[in-house]
């Protein structure tokens, strides 16, 4: 049985839900499943206070257990996601070339995209070829904040 919690941070209102093992989904606003137990454990407990680390500049790696779900090619761009650094930023193109496969720049945005644990799989640090911000599941506000907080604390 999933479980999950909401937190109040200073980007919003983040959910964030987990399997008993690990963590496997953070949601913006009030969107987490309604069949979930809305309870906090402490691994939920130990997720929000590494966000909110995050959140001021005091964490630039989280050390959690994560379990997205996904094709074995979304998994691939996710452990690549993982791979960029703090308070950079790369493209879609450059993802596509770091897992070997230079041609799957749609397909990697498409894996970003469904990323369901953004900001601890930071897929916010995904930016267009031409440097702008491009789509982002918590919205393009919250994508230039988690970039102006990095930036911030480098």
């Amino acid at each position: 049985m999933e479980r999950g919690f909401y937190y109040d941070t200073k980007i919003g209102m983040i959910g964030i839900m987990e399997n008993g093992k690990a963590i496997t989904c953070v949601c913006f606003g009030e969107n987490l499943p309604k069949d979930i137990e809305l309870t906090e454990t402490s691994l939920l407990k130990m997720a929000s206070e590494q966000l909110q680390e995050y959140l001021k500049g005091k964490r630039k790696n989280f050390d959690l257990p994560l379990q997205p779900k996904g094709t074995a090619f979304q998994q691939k761009v996710w452990e690549a996601l993982k791979k960029i650094p703090y308070g950079t930023t790369c493209s879609y193109k450059d993802i596509a070339e770091g897992i070997g496969n230079p041609r799957a720049c749609r397909a990697v945005g498409m894996a970003n995209n469904r990323n369901p644990i953004p900001i601890f799989i930071p897929c916010h640090r995904v930016i267009g070829a031409n440097g702008k911000l491009v789509g982002y599941g918590g919205g393009l506000d919250i994508k230039e904040k988690l970039l102006e907080i990095e930036k911030k604390f480098l």
